[in-house]
């Protein structure tokens, strides 16, 4: 019996004629287990997700796309088997034909079943598997379901399965919106070899065609792209003090102190220089990390972090990581893979970041890695709640936290705006001399430790426990070529006797108890050396007072009710934007803002304040601005807490802010479609209309976020790189409304007229004009029941009903939604304006 073809069905729909796509005919891939997802702009959106199976690619088309949560599953439809050279396929099949739209190449790389399945799982209507992709990776499962009567079509479920790679909602399809094959976004695959966007007649069509006019004068007012930036240099870091109790208040933000190497990672693309903390560049010796950091194609940063290694139990631990280096020089073994955990970004695309507040560049470095797969982390935070994770972490018997202030700047230098507490005392030693073993199992009995005090080496006592078997080796090695006459530090007679001295090169990190009345370390345990500090640098830590929370703003009429209708004070505001501040500085700090006034609350007179008064406060800083008649005037900003507290004091309610910072005020950063509905219209039209300009802006190439105004409207805000002027800004913006409102007229309107604007919604893009401004998130709004305006991710928006859910009495909620991981990153992106 002759075999029947697999790629009859793919054939027979196809007129190669007319379509770019590939013939089909059977063939194997290098691999033999290729696999392959495209997103499909057809008669619907979808994913075609393509497993290599017996010399073809079997397909199965996706609704919504694949999502990394394991709650979230989703339609997949299975579709004729697809020839393998398929799997570089990308552009446009016409109008009219099979599949008629645009295809983009979104995820590419191996497949196999996990241990004891097989492809063949397929015909049995399941199918569990692993992926190692660029974007999707991990367990994944598909399933069939039982057909309906009358049903034609093969529907089955995919579904990702808990993993280190699963994550909250749909943030694979809703960040990774070009090509892996070409870089290009959808609308510039649609584009034909002269840039010009196809009129195809659907409303997406109409939409890239308004936004393709103008398009030469966009590109001739942009500026040099910042991707060109050269690879960081090494630049000292920061360094924490140690205090005796973990500091309090909302004010600090704290993370998990890591065992492990600090060290500075400078990367551009497939360059990475791993350097220590004195400077040295030790890319060699984590070669594996650099690797898996070269694959991340980063733009040209700085970040700062701890190279860890895990024991079996999947700890961090500086014995495991002492010895893997010892053993092979960074290579992995079965526990020990080393990790990245990164916790700062000091520079980003050339720009020095190190200015900016702790909290920003923590949601900067988050935006840059939040897509990065395991051995690389972003260290998580927790505002406030210290004393919690330092608990947790002692008994855990981890070493201890780092606290941070939340409105603290990068000084490259040992201050009390960061902050450690240890659970265990731990000091660095130089390692002085060596008494000698009774037995011959060991080559010595104990070590002599000092430390540099008052310009000279000072003796601490002797350390004889913690060394291994490889330890005992490695050091006596070390020791014997280091040997020499006279004691490096004055040592009493009694510890002196049977000692024999070294040159004092060695540093030894030691855990122990307590230090003696005379200052002897007390129970004193080997934990390794280390070979990223100098030993003429090692001095005692002593631990200091944990710092005082900052000088509060005094709030006068704390009992003043501001919000008549709900009843909530002054002073309840004021305590609101005091918790709230380490969230709401990001977008809020070093950027020209507006108030909204209302000194005797929101029910009587309320005005709109952006100049200088002098009035506010020695923590309301202003800048000038040359305004459009050549002058200037001083514009009003705020950096921190007392910035914010000050203001209210003063009666300010709202906080609205410029797309640019007070230091670049020439630059924006940041793009913002406020939602405007008619009164006719109903929440429901506005997010369906928030999530459609979602899309079309991903259609672009650009990630945007929603934020819930507070009011009746969304915003979507998207974040972007300085590299454009104002004009180019507000053009974008401009067509990009008018697109909308030409392609959908029923729909959208872009212009503020009221007569215009009936029964449909009104596309604000003014707000990207220079000079104005948008509400911020987290802002208090002075409406009826104290509501605040709150980012929200795209996948909570369908449940939301209304703009406004959250009022001034939700700080807590607030805050803990903020450090959650469905926020992680939220309203930050690397990403430019596309030229069109």
């Amino acid at each position: 019996m002759a075999r029947t073809d697999p790629l009859a069905e793919y054939n027979a729909k196809r007129d190669f004629g007319k379509t770019p796509e590939p013939a089909g005919k059977a063939e194997s891939s290098t691999s033999g287990n290729a696999f392959i997802v495209q997103k499909h702009d057809a008669t619907r959106l979808h994913w075609d997700l393509r497993l290599e199976v017996d010399g073809v690619m079997k397909s199965w088309a996706v609704t919504k796309g694949p999502s990394p949560d394991p709650d979230i599953k989703r339609l997949a439809v299975r579709t004729e088997d697809h020839p393998l050279s398929y799997n570089s396929f990308e552009g446009t099949i016409p109008k009219g034909e099979y599949g008629g739209g645009t295809v983009m190449l979104w995820d590419r790389g191996t497949w196999s079943p996990i241990p004891g399945k097989s492809a063949s799982d397929i015909d049995e209507g399941h199918l569990h598997f692993c992926l190692q992709g660029e974007r999707m990776q991990g367990e994944w499962l598909l399933i069939r379901l039982k057909k309906k009567p009358g049903e034609k079509r093969e529907n089955w479920l995919l579904r990702k399965l808990q993993d280190n790679h699963a994550e909250a909602g749909d943030a694979l399809v809703q960040r990774e919106l070009t090509s892996v094959l070409t870089g290009r976004s959808m609308a510039e695959i649609a584009a034909d070899r002269k840039g010009e966007f196809s009129l195809a007649g659907k409303k997406d069509d109409a939409f890239l065609a308004q936004m393709a006019k103008a398009s030469a004068h966009t590109k001739s007012k942009r500026k040099p792209a910042k991707k060109n930036a050269p690879l960081p240099r090494f630049r000292k870091p920061q360094l924490a003090t140690l205090v005796d109790d973990v500091p309090t208040g909302n004010g600090w933000m704290h993370e998990i102190k890591f065992d492990g190497y600090r060290a500075l990672v400078a990367a551009r693309g497939e360059e990475v220089r791993v350097y220590t903390r004195s400077g040295k560049d030790w890319t060699d010796k984590f070669a594996p990390l650099a690797r898996s950091i070269a694959a991340l194609d980063l733009p040209s940063c700085l970040i700062d972090g701890e190279i860890v290694a895990v024991d079996a139990k999947g700890n961090p631990d500086f014995s495991t990581l002492q010895g893997m280096l010892k053993r092979g020089h960074g290579e992995q073994g079965a526990h020990d893979a080393l990790q990245l955990h990164a916790f700062d970004l000091l520079e980003l695309g050339g720009e020095d970041l190190a200015d900016l507040t702790n909290i920003e560049r923590k949601e900067r470095l988050d935006a840059l890695l939040g897509t990065a797969e395991p051995p690389i982390f972003v260290a998580d935070h927790v505002i406030g709640a210290g004393e919690a994770l330092y608990r947790q972490m002692c008994d855990a018997g981890q070493e201890g936290i780092i606290s941070k202030t939340v409105d603290g700047r990068y000084s490259g230098s040992r201050a009390k705006r960061w902050v450690k507490v240890k659970c265990t005392r731990r000091q660095e030693f130089v390692v002085i001399g060596w008494k000698a073993s009774t037995t011959k199992a060991r080559p010595f009995a104990s070590l002599l430790m000092a430390q540099h005090e008052g310009g000279k080496l000072v003796y601490k006592g002797n350390v004889g426990t913690g060394f291994s078997g490889k330890d005992l080796d490695d050091l006596a090695g070390r020791l014997a070529r280091l040997e020499r006459k006279t004691p490096p530090a004055e040592v009493d007679r009694v510890s002196a006797r049977g000692v024999t001295w070294v040159t004092p090169k060695l540093v030894a990190e030691v855990a122990f108890a307590e230090f003696t009345a005379d200052g002897n370390i007390r129970h004193g345990s080997f934990l390794g050396l280390r070979g990223d500090k100098k030993a003429d640098a090692v001095t005692p830590e002593k631990a200091a007072p944990a710092p005082a929370e900052p000088a509060a703003v005094a709030i006068s009429s704390r009992e003043r009710v501001i919000f008549p209708d709900s009843g909530q004070t002054k002073g309840e505001l004021a305590d609101y934007y005091a918790a709230i501040a380490p969230i709401m500085l990001p977008f809020a700090a070093r950027r020209p803002i507006s108030l909204v006034r209302c000194p005797q609350g929101r029910g009587k007179k309320c005005f709109f304040q952006k100049h200088d008064s002098g009035a506010l406060g020695d923590a309301v800083h202003k800048v000038p601005i040359r305004e459009k008649d050549g002058g200037s005037e001083d514009y009003l900003w705020i950096e921190d807490v007392r910035g914010l507290l000050q203001c209210v004091q003063m009666g300010t309610i709202e906080f609205h802010g410029w797309a640019s910072r007070s230091s670049a005020v020439e630059a924006p950063d940041r793009m913002i479609f406020d939602l405007d509905p008619d009164e006719g219209l109903d929440f429901a039209d506005v997010k369906s209309a928030a999530t459609h300009i979602r899309d079309r802006l991903a259609d672009l190439g650009l990630v945007s976020f929603a934020m819930l105004s507070g009011g009746k409207g969304v915003h979507v805000v998207v974040p972007l790189s300085t590299g454009h002027d104002w004009e180019v800004h507000k053009d974008f913006a401009r067509r990009f409304a008018e697109a909308l409102s030409l392609a959908e007229p029923d729909r959208f309107v872009a212009t503020m007229s009221k007569a215009k604007r009936k029964g449909k919604i009104f596309i604000d893009w003014l707000r990207n004009q220079r000079g104005s401004t948008a509400v911020l998130p987290y802002s208090a709004r002075a409406r009826s029941g104290a509501p605040v305006a709150v980012p929200i991710a795209w996948g909570e928006l369908k449940a939301m009903k209304d703009a406004h859910p959250y009022s001034i009495d939700d700080a807590k909620r607030l805050i803990d939604r903020a450090t959650s991981r469905t926020l992680a990153g939220w309203g930050f992106a690397e990403q430019d304006l596309p030229a069109v």
